[in-house]
């Protein structure tokens, strides 16, 4: 839900404007302004959330600006690690990420169209059991840490389809997103061309897809309480 406030409108259009940077910097390998970019894209739509959300501001969207911020930190804190431990640093934080969006999102599986109708869960249980499949032989001693958030990863998805339908698309875009970064590390055989490019597309448009989706569930009647 884009607000008619100027402030927030301002920090969208930011996010947007950075966004196309950084995906522009992706397409033409353009490394030396791949991390500031991205370093400043969940801040700008951490406020942008902040300032759409009217006060008191609601525990959905206190907690999606608290998942954002762990997803900054999987943005940034792996460049501070070395290369072996920079995957690890990059799951734990998200990791820590999908577990703040599973609580923010688990009020309203009540609402869930998934609740009433058990068989539509069988895609996302394909999916994350194909990744693991996939991604299992490659993995390593990393197999658990890549199985939990998977897991994570999957339940996050499935509970914003209870939030709103634009949180249902991000949530399956994040899983896209995050599929083709484990299917890059851990699959010999996967080659997706521009693969950096489609990652951070499918990421920005889930983290906002989620933003909108909860700050249009934030101020839903007070009648649409979770069930």
């Amino acid at each position: 839900m884009i607000p008619r406030e100027t402030l927030p409108r301002l920090f969208l259009a930011l996010f947007v404007l950075v966004s196309v940077v950084h995906l522009a910097v992706q397409a033409v390998g353009a490394e030396a302004w791949s991390r500031p970019t991205q370093a400043l894209l969940m801040p700008l739509l951490a406020a942008f959330a902040w300032t759409a959300a009217p006060r008191p501001r609601g525990r959905l969207v206190r907690l999606t600006a608290v998942a954002l911020f762990f997803s900054w930190l999987g943005d940034t804190a792996p460049a501070l690690a070395s290369q072996d431990t920079a995957f690890l640093v990059m799951v734990g934080f998200f990791a820590v990420a999908q577990a703040v969006y599973i609580t923010a999102f688990a009020p309203w599986w009540g609402r869930s169209p998934l609740r009433s109708n058990r068989t539509l869960l069988v895609p996302y249980a394909v999916v994350v059991a194909g990744l693991v499949a996939l991604c299992a032989p490659g993995a390593g001693p990393l197999l658990v840490p890549v199985l939990v958030y998977g897991l994570l990863l999957g339940a996050m998805a499935v509970l914003a389809v209870g939030v709103h339908r634009w949180a249902a698309v991000g949530g399956a875009l994040f899983l896209l997103s995050d599929g083709l970064i484990a299917l890059r590390a851990f699959s010999p055989g996967f080659d997706l061309p521009l693969s950096g490019f489609w990652v951070m597309l499918a990421y920005t448009a889930a983290q906002a897809l989620i933003v909108l989706g909860a700050l249009a569930r934030d101020r839903a009647p007070a009648g649409e309480a979770p069930a």
